[in-house]
């Protein structure tokens, strides 16, 4: 039975809100990197100081839904996103161009519906280490690369690694395609969520594998933005 209301989980989750993300905010002001922050519509309406300091800092927003729900329980996909676009663009004060559906759910025409409503791109593929096409009705949508095993959700929640271990994973997911990309430029998404690793017995792991990207030579950190307008030039 579901227990209402949820005190614990709504309050793990708020840490993220109250503490977590600005202690993200911190570590990549420190390193000058801008992210691409996954946010459901209604995050940029019910923390608005939160979408205040994306936007300050010039991170790209990138609509992760109108609320958190999974895609396929959605009876009008293509006007929930359209609301989710609205909430992040009048937040924003830009029209998004990349999408990343909770839980990277879709149904078979949400393809479709992304490139209808004007998305350039999507994260909701977890097939490559460089970005690729995928065919709609209405024309090319590229992916850019996501995962789960890098994601913080996977490592900390389901496989309940350590702090430490999201250091050591990073650094060897990070040696190969660093190897791999003296060939082909490779693509390495760090998915991270405020209530986990901006914990304080995770952040310190956290800032130690970026500070180890950040000093090695050739590393971009880019926005799911500049990783498409680079792909499409090329």
């Amino acid at each position: 039975q579901p227990l209402l209301p949820d005190v614990p989980n709504w309050a793990w989750h708020e840490y993220g809100m109250r503490v977590g993300v600005w202690r993200f905010f911190e570590l990549f002001d420190s390193l000058g990197i801008k992210c691409s922050a996954a946010v459901n519509g209604q995050m940029c309406e019910h923390y608005p100081r939160i979408a205040e300091a994306m936007r300050e800092r010039g991170w790209e927003f990138m609509p992760h839904g109108y609320e958190q729900r999974p895609m396929q329980t959605v009876e009008d996909q293509p006007a929930a996103i359209q609301r989710a676009i609205d909430a992040i663009e009048k937040a924003s004060g830009e029209r998004p161009i990349g999408w990343l559906a909770p839980g990277m759910s879709q149904t078979l025409d949400t393809p479709d519906y992304l490139k209808a409503a004007g998305f350039k791109y999507t994260g909701d593929y977890v097939h490559d280490d460089e970005p690729s096409f995928c065919e709609t009705e209405h024309g090319r949508l590229v992916t850019i690369p996501y995962t789960f095993d890098m994601n913080d959700i996977t490592m900390m929640s389901l496989e309940k690694h350590e702090g430490r271990h999201f250091y050591d994973r990073g650094v060897d997911q990070f040696e190969r395609l660093y190897m791999e990309g003296e060939k082909r430029a490779k693509i390495m998404p760090i998915p991270l969520h405020a209530y986990l690793s901006g914990q304080p017995h995770r952040i310190v792991h956290l800032e130690r594998l970026y500070r180890y990207l950040h000093g090695r030579p050739g590393v971009l950190f880019w926005t799911g933005a500049q990783i498409y307008d680079w792909f499409m030039q090329q």
